[in-house]
């Protein structure tokens, strides 16, 4: 039986780079897989995965925000589904993936976020570690120290902010990866003025 994976990662620590790294792999034997990425993610162009070291690859499927499946017709000759920024898909489509893992023998990786900016986890991040055959996190270092990163925080008008939409696309000019001893630092003056 093949595997569902959860690789998860702070922001910049290398998700899509490492989502591009087995793509490759996978080509070099000459095998295919499915490359998708949900529509909402549209920072390096409509249909790109991309890494900030410059790799990028047009992905065959975007997944609209209330996909709960992939099309039998996306998966004929593919070895292996690759999906970026998972933590965007719906937990239904989670299930369908687990599935696919089981009933057509594909193995399934998934790269993506584990929490929000607020430290809540989202939704098919919590379904990924629920049912996920192997969870592996890609390890990276605080924006602001050599300690491990581990909290994802945003950053609006140079400010770190608590407020606001869960999902807001961005990169390096709205989220920082950072250590808790940092996030807290930076969020406890947020706190406070909210109580």
């Amino acid at each position: 039986m093949a595997k569902l994976h959860f690789i998860y990662g702070t922001v910049g620590s290398g998700k899509s780079l490492q989502l591009l790294s087995t793509l490759h792999n996978y080509k070099q034997k000459g095998l295919q897989p499915l490359v998708a990425k949900p529509a909402i993610d549209c920072r390096f162009g409509e249909n790109m995965v991309a890494s900030r070291s410059g790799l990028k690859y047009e992905a065959n499927l975007q997944l609209q925000p209330e996909q709960d499946t992939i099309p039998v017709e996306y998966l004929e000759d593919k070895c292996a589904v690759l999906i970026d920024e998972c933590q965007f898909v719906t937990p239904a489509l989670v299930d369908h993936l687990r599935h696919l893992s089981l009933n057509r023998d594909v193995p399934v990786l998934c790269y993506g976020l584990k929490t929000d900016f607020q430290t809540k986890l989202f939704p098919a991040s919590q379904r990924l570690i629920e049912v996920a055959d192997t969870i592996q996190e890609i390890k990276n270092l605080c924006r602001h120290c050599e300690r491990k990163a581990t909290m994802n925080i945003r950053i609006a008008n140079g400010t770190p902010c608590l407020d606001g939409p869960i999902v807001q696309i961005g990169a390096d000019e709205l989220y920082q990866g950072v250590c808790f001893e940092h996030y807290h630092a930076m969020t406890a003056p947020l706190k406070d003025r909210n109580r």
